[in-house]
C-alpha cells in the first residue's frame, strides 16, 4: 500500500444523496427571478444526482403523470415535498392546513415520495424582512405546535403512508438547539420526525453532530447545506433576516463553510438507518448559470466523503 495516497472514505452506503430546486435558486412556485423547470430538472441530472425534492407546489408540473415521465426520463427520481405549517395558531387553522399538505402529499405518494418535509411558519417575512408575528412562542402555542403536528403526522401517515420530518428553520420559532429539542422533549418520537438542515441549525448557533447523538432516533430526514462563517457574523451582529441573508451569501458552497460535513455524514451513517441527504444551498435570487457549476463541484465534493 501507497502511505501517500489519500485515504480512501468508508462508504456511506445508508445515505441516500440528492438535491433540491433551492440550490437552483427556487423559492416560489413562479417567480420571474428563478429558471425554468425544465432546466432546473435538466441541471440536476446534468450534476449526478439521482433524487430530488419538489420545490414549491407548483413549480413542477402537478399533474403526476407528466412529472413522473419528466423525472424518469431524466433518470431522476422524488423523494419528499415540502409544505409549510402555522400549526402553533391552535387547531382554527386545521382546515387551512390540511387542504394544502394534502394536495403536496397526494403528488408527493403519486410519483413515489415517502417523506413529507414540514416548515413551520416564519415570524417574519421572507421577501419583505417584515415581522409578521412575535419570534417568541407562548406556552399555550407551544402546546398547540406539538399536538397539531403530531395530528398531522398521523393524519399524513394513515391518509398517504407518507413520513413527515419536520424541518428547524431560521426566521421560524424552531430555529435554536433550545427550541428544537422543546420541540422533540414535547412531540412522541414514534410519530414526529425531523429534518436536520445542517445549514440553517448552524446559522442558529447548533451543532449537528450533537443533535445526532442527543436526538438520533429522531433524525428522519438530512438537508445538506454551509453557512459562511464571516457573513454569518455580520448577519447576527446587524441582526439580519434570513431573506437579506441568503442574498447576502451566508449559505456557502461546500467545503467552504460549516458544519464539516464529513463528521455529520459519519454520525448518520451511524444512526444504521436509510436517510436522504439532499442538498440545499440557499441562492434566491442567482444568476441562471451560477447554479450547475456549484452543484457540479458539491456532487463530487460529497463523493470524497462517501456519499
Amino acid at each position: 500500500m501507497d502511505p501517500t495516497a489519500p485515504a480512501v472514505p468508508a462508504p456511506l452506503d445508508r445515505i441516500r444523496v440528492g438535491s433540491a430546486p433551492d440550490s437552483w435558486g427556487v423559492w416560489f412556485a413562479d417567480d420571474p427571478a428563478q429558471l425554468p423547470w425544465r432546466r432546473f430538472l435538466d441541471e440536476v441530472s446534468e450534476a449526478g444526482y439521482e433524487w430530488i425534492e419538489l420545490g414549491p407546489y407548483g413549480y413542477l408540473p402537478t399533474d403526476p403523470g407528466r412529472l413522473r415521465e419528466e423525472t424518469g426520463r431524466r433518470g431522476l427520481r422524488v423523494s419528499a415535498g415540502t409544505v409549510f405549517t402555522a400549526l402553533h395558531r391552535g387547531p382554527g387553522v386545521w382546515e387551512e392546513t390540511w387542504e394544502q399538505v394534502a394536495r403536496v402529499a397526494e403528488l408527493t405518494r403519486a410519483v413515489g415520495g415517502t417523506h413529507l418535509v414540514v416548515i413551520p411558519a416564519f415570524w417574519r417575512d421572507d421577501k419583505t424582512a417584515e415581522p409578521l408575528e412575535s419570534p417568541e412562542l407562548t406556552a399555550e402555542q407551544w402546546r398547540h405546535l406539538a399536538r397539531g403536528t403530531e395530528r398531522l403526522a398521523d393524519r399524513v401517515r394513515d391518509a398517504y403512508g407518507l413520513t413527515i420530518a419536520v424541518h428547524p428553520h431560521a426566521d421560524t420559532h424552531i430555529d435554536t438547539e433550545a427550541n428544537v429539542a422543546r420541540f422533540l422533549d414535547a412531540t412522541d418520537p414514534a410519530r414526529v420526525g425531523l429534518c436536520l438542515d445542517t445549514g440553517h441549525y448552524a446559522y442558529c448557533g447548533g451543532d449537528s453532530v450533537e443533535l445526532i447523538k442527543t436526538y438520533g432516533e429522531r433524525i428522519a430526514y438530512l438537508h445538506l447545506k454551509q453557512v459562511d462563517p464571516a457573513v454569518l457574523a455580520d448577519v447576527v451582529e446587524h441582526g439580519t433576516p434570513f431573506g437579506p441573508a441568503v442574498r447576502q451569501g451566508v449559505m456557502c458552497e461546500p467545503p467552504r463553510g460549516v458544519p464539516a460535513l464529513e463528521p455529520v455524514l459519519a454520525a448518520a451513517q451511524g444512526l444504521g438507518v436509510d436517510l436522504f441527504a439532499i442538498v440545499e444551498q440557499d441562492m434566491y435570487p442567482c444568476p441562471p448559470d451560477q447554479p450547475l457549476p456549484i452543484a457540479r463541484r458539491t456532487r463530487a465534493f460529497l463523493r470524497t466523503c462517501g456519499a
